[in-house]
């Protein structure tokens, strides 16, 4: 008994150290001494998929977005625009529309000479010197040649900010003045802060830099793989700290209140300091904007971007300076002037679009400072991820090997959606974009590991069904039973499946002219071909009955689409069939006919028989109708019936009806069809044929008998050698000699099996 628990108690420390090999590598993964980029690269995808998934796509009626769209660019000109247009741009937004505040996420580093004041000057200074009246009339046109200055103008003592950016030249190239710094230095506590780091910038010119009370950044953060997700709010750039367009545009629109550090710690520790969140202050108020160790912030995107987004209102820029919109139509607003043309190389790639307008992540930012919500990496995520991977994996080393496969897995499944609710609630609730891809995937691994190693093992009942059905359905049906064999038993059960009975016609002549061997062989040979089709269609063989071959499907595997795979096998057995009659052909043997009737109805299968034999089957009404259109086949001229159950469920095949009968044993008529093709490979001349046979059956129906002939002459010219137009030819000449029925269906009535 104590060497026995022994062994118990090594066995399971053995699993117990195989599942906690994840774990290990997981640890060392988020400490940084493995670097394991495919996890980076999954938690990049979870990160962006929950994104996109809990965006609320509302519009935001606080924003607007003027658009330097291609209809602007056509109708005033290309990019850059003369300052004037920008000027009369920025009047007709602040005084005939009335909006509350104007941000511009487009540079002016260059003075603008468009209007050719430069050149006059130099006249004046120059051949034209002597000329007084000349000198005059510059120095009246001067004022309005100077676009720059009217630019400035119209933005002087208003609400606007403008954007600039910072580049990584190696050679701090500048060009522009910089704002003042938002956060000064004297704020700090003596080291320098954690934050993106820049060497040059390109900003605007002085005179309307110094027009506006605040300017900010537009740059954003790309991640390693290129794509766009977060935006810092403060850059350091020679040790000053600046802040961005979204957050300008908001400290604007507050008053602009102080900005002030936050620290995660109490006492300044190593070489740099961090942050926490930026706190604005102002008048004995403070309010909080988190940051993550870069001074940045993951951008909550509010749907898929651009004009048809939904997110923001776009405006084109030709209509306002076109003064198009209604006056006080923007009124209260806030407006961020910006471009979506490709031209202008404002696209980024987020994760909620591939060409997602630069203007619009800054529009999302100043969304989420309005709405006071925000979304970060805080500085404790690694120790957050270090804590749920030891609780998750020590549970599962721990438990795993102790559990019943079933409970192992229901043990994995719980864990995993534990960790994923617990993710997704400190992401919705709390603004927290906390990692998950490493501890999935270690659960997952030591999941997977503890099943390889105790207890993914062939049992008895997967081999004894197996066994059971591998006679009767394919073997890839049977792989994949055996995965679950508690789902699959012989005990009858009552569902919807689709019946095949395929009969072979001509083997009587045959057998005539063969010896009994050779029609063995041949028979063998058709069958075989025929069950390999029908296998290969996920059907299950039911019986062989002479010369007659019974399928069905849907059963023992549940299969969604059993009757489009039963159409699309009939229609193979029907083509072999030819292929085999030209062999025939070829050694003088009379040729094969088939017949092939289906039907989908409620049937009872399961293993049925007597004590001695028994075999797995289908019974029932849906079946004895399907036995009785196989016999229909050729009354019709056709090598398959179809029932309107079967034809509804496959609508990716081109059907013709083939009549309404009322069989032996059944008092209600039911509709047959035959198929002809799949839809795509339905000609023109075919589908004209069809509509016109509708219209034939509508007209029979009605007993227009003229009209019936009127079809009819038609047809001759479609098929004249159809079994199925002549049947209906001879049978509207017998019934126009008949009187009118009144509530005559058109059904024709069958009382033979």
């Amino acid at each position: 008994m104590q060497s026995r628990l022994l062994h118990l108690f090594r066995r399971h420390a053995r699993r117990t150290a195989v599942t906690l090999i994840p774990l290990a590598f997981a640890l060392l993964h988020i400490s940084g001494a493995l670097h394991l980029q495919v996890l980076e690269r999954l938690e990049n995808i979870i990160y962006d998929t929950r994104l996109r998934a809990t965006m609320p796509r509302t519009l935001d009626e606080r924003i607007v977005i003027v658009d330097i769209d291609e209809k602007s660019l056509d109708r005033v000109g290309h990019w850059p625009w003369g300052r004037d247009k920008l000027a009369a741009l920025t009047q007709e937004l602040f005084e005939r529309q009335q909006v509350a505040l104007v941000g511009f996420d487009v540079l002016f580093a260059e003075a603008d000479g468009s209007s050719g004041l430069a050149n006059l000057e130099r006249l004046a200074k120059g051949p034209l010197r002597a000329q007084t009246g000349f000198k005059e009339q510059l120095a009246r046109l001067a004022p309005a040649l100077d676009y720059d200055a009217l630019f400035a103008r119209a933005l002087q003592g208003r609400p606007a900010v403008l954007g600039y950016y910072f580049t990584s030249d190696r050679d701090g190239r500048t060009k522009g003045v910089l704002p003042p710094p938002a956060l000064p230095t004297e704020r700090l506590r003596g080291l320098p802060l954690r934050a993106t780091s820049w060497g040059g910038y390109g900003s605007n010119i002085e005179k309307l830099a110094n027009a506006v009370p605040a300017a900010g950044f537009f740059n954003s953060v790309t991640d390693d793989d290129g794509v766009v997700r977060s935006l810092p709010l403060l850059a350091e750039h020679q040790g000053k700290y600046y802040e961005s367009l979204a957050l300008a545009m908001f400290r604007t629109l507050l008053g602009l209140p102080e900005v002030h550090p936050n620290y995660v710690s109490a006492v300044p520790q190593g070489t740099h300091d961090t942050l926490h969140s930026i706190v604005l202050r102002q008048h004995g108020r403070e309010l909080a904007l988190p940051v993550d160790d870069r001074l940045a912030t993951l951008i909550p995107f509010r749907g898929p971007g651009d004009v048809s987004g939904g997110s923001f209102r776009y405006v084109s820029a030709s209509d306002v300076l076109e003064g198009k919109l209604p006056a006080n139509n923007l009124q209260g607003q806030l407006i961020l002037v910006g471009s979506t043309t490709p031209g202008l190389l404002d696209l980024r790639v987020t994760p909620v679009g591939r060409t997602y307008p630069g203007v619009e992540t800054h529009a999302n930012m100043l969304s989420a400072f309005l709405d006071g919500k925000s979304i970060v990496r805080p500085d404790y995520a690694v120790g957050f991820d270090a804590a749920q991977l030891l609780c998750a994996g020590v549970l599962l080393a721990v438990a795993l090997p102790a559990l019943s496969a079933t409970s192992a897995v229901l043990l994995s499944l719980g864990v995993v959606a534990a960790l994923a609710g617990l993710n997704l609630w400190l992401y919705l609730a709390q603004g927290l974009a906390m990692p998950l891809a490493t501890v999935i995937v270690m659960a997952v691994l030591a999941f997977a590991l503890n099943m390889v190693y105790g207890y993914f093992v062939e049992s008895k009942s997967k081999r004894e069904l197996a066994a059971l059905f591998g006679t009767y359905v394919p073997p890839e049906l049977v792989d994949e039973m055996v995965k679950e064999p508690e789902n699959y038993s012989m005990e009858a059960t009552s569902r919807e499946l689709t019946v095949m009975f395929c009969d072979m016609r001509g083997f009587t002549a045959m057998s005539e002219r063969m010896e009994p061997l050779q029609l063995q062989a041949l028979l063998n040979d058709v069958f075989s071909k025929l069950t390999h089709i029908i296998r290969g269609h996920r059907g299950t063989i039911d019986k062989y009955m002479g010369d007659c071959v019974m399928a069905f499907w849907g059963a023992p595997v549940s299969t969604p689409d059993h009757a489009h795979l039963a159409v699309s096998a009939a229609i193979d057995m029907a083509s072999a069939i030819a292929q085999i009659n030209e062999g025939h052909r070829q050694r003088g043997l009379p040729d094969i006919g088939v017949g092939i009737g289906l039907n989908t109805g409620m049937m009872c299968v399961g293993d049925m028989g007597s004590d001695i034999r028994r075999s797995y089957t289908v019974i029932g009404d849906a079946v004895n109708l399907g036995s009785r259109l196989e016999g229909l086949s050729k009354h019709y001229g056709t090598s398959i019936v179809v029932s309107a159950s079967t034809q509804r469920l496959a609508p990716q095949f081109a059907w013709q009806q083939l009549d309404l009968v009322r069989v032996k044993g059944k008092a209600q008529a039911v509709a047959i069809y035959r198929p002809l093709c799949k839809l795509e490979a339905l000609t023109e001349s075919h589908a004209k044929e069809l509509k016109s046979w509708s219209q034939f059956l509508a007209a029979y129906k009605a007993q227009d008998w003229a009209q019936c002939e009127h079809w009819q002459l038609r047809f001759k010219a479609y098929s004249p050698d159809s079994v199925l137009y002549r049947l209906y030819g001879d049978r509207v000449t017998h019934l126009r000699k008949q009187p009118f029925v009144a509530n005559w269906d058109g059904a024709t009535n069958f009382d033979s099996k």
